[in-house]
């Protein structure tokens, strides 16, 4: 028989542990898309009588969570540590997960913290985001739903936080991680001011960590003008120096409280 003639065999059948595997994952995947819906638009909370966005859920976090993670990683912070109402862009370091606790320290209004998506898709994470306005953001930064909706909750007067490193930073050394642009084009638009701060330890159990906050810092000499991506960068990289400069400042003055220390213990003991 030629071979023209010959029938393709016809294609193997699952077997039931494959059918079970591809019916787990379409589950997955179906959860998964259900989450990631949750966070798709974000929900702005109004102002209360006294002027306030606040969110309930997340001042329920504070209580709850607050005295057990302080008790384990103890946190000193120093500087501008009471932030007012009206909206305000957190913008700092980033070590680990629960550095979100650092600015919601500062108030008890709500903030909508920036996350990665892939964050706000786990089963848990996915449903709290979704009750402190969590903003999602992809991972290669082309998402404008991000920029709209971040521009949304500042026109409403409410708070963002944001890393700017756009993950956890897990290298040796003093360098932050290479920061994303975007924050300056947020603030400009907006006319929104800053409140820079800078995790100056990396956060260890039992170990005080030394959370710097800046004072207010607005980004005035761009408003109301057509600024070119490079004019942008250069208000990024502003910020960026911002963080270095609290550091430095913060590591200066503690090189000079223990001088101060060191002298006078020298002296007592002269004396003694």
């Amino acid at each position: 028989m030629p071979e023209s003639e010959i029938s393709p065999a016809p294609p193997a059948k699952p077997t039931r542990k494959e059918r079970r595997a591809a019916k787990k994952a379409e589950r997955k995947a179906k959860k998964r898309a259900a989450r990631a819906e949750l966070n798709k638009k974000v929900k702005l909370f109004p102002a209360n009588r006294k002027g306030k966005h606040v969110m309930h859920f997340l001042n329920l976090l504070r209580v709850v969570l607050y005295p057990i993670y302080f008790s384990i990683y103890p946190a000193r912070l120093l500087g501008n540590k009471k932030v007012g109402k009206g909206a305000y862009i957190y913008y700092g370091n980033h070590y680990c997960i629960w550095d979100i606790f650092y600015p919601a320290r500062t108030t008890w209004e709500g903030i909508h913290y920036l996350a990665k998506q892939s964050i706000l898709e786990a089963p848990v994470l996915a449903r709290w985001g979704s009750r402190i306005g969590a903003i999602g953001v992809m991972r290669d930064g082309s998402d404008i739903r991000t920029v709209m909706e971040s521009i949304k909750i500042l026109k409403n007067g409410e708070k963002i936080s944001m890393f700017p490193e756009g993950t956890r930073n897990k290298t040796e050394g003093d360098e932050f991680l290479p920061f994303h642009g975007g924050a300056a084009l947020l603030a400009i638009k907006t006319k929104t001011p800053f409140i820079p701060f800078v995790i100056c330890d990396r956060p260890k159990p039992f170990h005080i960590t030394h959370v710097v906050f800046g004072e207010p810092m607005e980004l005035s000499e761009y408003y109301d003008r057509k600024l070119t991506p490079e004019e942008y960068a250069a208000a990024d990289e502003k910020l960026k120096e911002r963080l270095y400069e609290l550091r430095a400042e913060y590591r200066a003055q503690r090189a000079a409280k223990k001088k101060t220390k060191k002298k006078a213990e020298k002296k007592q003991g002269k004396e003694s």
